[in-house]
């Protein structure tokens, strides 16, 4: 389990995205940021997850929020909870061109998965 810190996050902007596509920030940090835009809250007086802006979906199957770099099914829950018209952000916001071949391990994949997820939420909210 991910010390579940959630303080002192970097800011939710471009520069910010592509510092999680280049690997400029780390596993914790990425997880936690996604976290905290799915709505998760760590309260450390009770030592425990507070639920109360987490969609009822992901509160169900995720009580305690999930490491999204070493969980697949989480990763394809967050895939599936980008609007479709939102699925290519990647490329046409930031033009993002992907990773090399000998860059196509898990962890990075799943990085560009959430950071992705993370555009469509700022375009939802009309941040970019």
């Amino acid at each position: 389990m991910i010390e579940p810190m959630m303080t002192n996050l970097p800011a939710l902007t471009t520069e910010t995205l592509w510092a999680i596509l280049n690997n400029d920030l780390s596993d914790d940090i990425v997880n936690q940021l996604v976290w905290y835009h799915l709505g998760y809250r760590y309260h450390a007086d009770s030592q425990s997850w507070q639920l109360n802006e987490v969609d009822a979906i992901w509160a169900e199957k995720y009580p305690e929020p999930p490491n999204f770099i070493e969980s697949r099914p989480a990763t394809v829950q967050l895939t599936r909870a980008i609007p479709k018209e939102n699925k290519q952000l990647l490329k046409t916001l930031l033009g993002f061109k992907g990773y090399s071949i000998d860059q196509l391990v898990p962890r990075l994949t799943r990085r560009a998965t959430m950071t992705n997820w993370l555009l469509s939420e700022m375009r939802s909210r009309a941040l970019i």
